[in-house]
């Protein structure tokens, strides 16, 4: 169902529920490269597209780079992980509205020798404090995604700029998180992966979980309609009927029984 703000806007603009749907076959999603990675999207857009004719055609990016697209009007939906940059979407009057969608978590993975020491831990901050210390290699995304921002959080939580060391122990992939990963693993090197895609990614090498279970490692995504009043080319209904599908029975349904090796890589918490 159409927030009834959302439907005044659509009127405003001329557009109908009904019309803005039989006009609008396909919706642009800018989203993350963890939700396509994962697999989850090739997973649950099948079933929205089979019940509604809508075609999503999804742009895997960095959380940055999804939300620098989507300010460009290059986009009718944002799915993403970085709350406080969603907010602030909607705040400049890029979104509508966002909500919640699902979430997992963050691990921090690195060789099985863990030469800095953290192998069991359940401390971020500690983690990362220990590996800054012994200067071992540590690739990062440095892509300005949601990973890479919630990474950059805890650097600065545990009192260090790692980018001062870049290009030694430090590393800069400037990568998504599958390419990364490749880095870190080539590299022995420890890495801030999203849970869903270490679990989706095969050349792990010797590579392993080292830490996770710390609450600030908790990784929340979103879902916002690009604003139809920024960008008048915004496909806002068929946007809009993609969003009320996700957070709604079906699409929520649909996240939570998306398995990878009989483990869930994503919990649903639209409501």
């Amino acid at each position: 169902m159409i927030p009834d703000f959302i439907r005044a806007s659509l009127v405003a603009l001329g557009l109908t529920a009904s019309a803005g749907w039989a006009e609008e076959p396909y919706i642009i999603v800018q989203s993350t490269t963890s939700t396509q990675n994962s697999g989850l999207l090739d997973y649950i857009l099948p079933g929205f597209e089979a019940e509604t004719g809508i075609d999503v055609r999804v742009v895997a990016v960095g959380t940055g780079q999804a939300i620098r697209n989507a300010v460009n009007g290059d986009g009718d939906v944002l799915l993403v992980h970085s709350k406080p940059a969603e907010e602030q979407f909607v705040a400049d009057g890029w979104g509508v509205q966002r909500f919640d969608v699902m979430y997992n978590d963050f691990v921090l993975v690195g060789p099985k020798s863990d030469p800095a020491g953290i192998a069991g831990g359940d401390d971020i901050i500690a983690a990362l404090t220990a590996v800054a210390e012994a200067k071992v290699p540590f690739v990062s995304r440095g892509d300005d995604s949601g990973t890479h921002k919630a990474e950059m959080r805890h650097w600065g939580a545990a009192g260090n700029d790692p980018t001062a060391a870049s290009g030694t122990w430090y590393r800069e992939a400037g990568a998504g998180m599958g390419a990364t990963l490749n880095v870190a693993s080539g590299m022995g090197a420890y890495v801030l992966t999203d849970r869903a895609t270490w679990l989706s990614f095969g050349n792990r090498g010797d590579q392993e979980i080292l830490v996770e279970g710390d609450p600030r490692l908790f990784n929340q995504y979103g879902v916002t309609l690009v604003n139809p009043e920024k960008h008048s080319g915004a496909r806002a209904a068929a946007g809009q009927r993609f969003i009320d599908w996700l957070i709604g029975p079906d699409g929520q349904a649909a996240i939570e029984s998306y398995m990878l090796d009989g483990q869930q890589l994503f919990f649903p918490n639209a409501n």
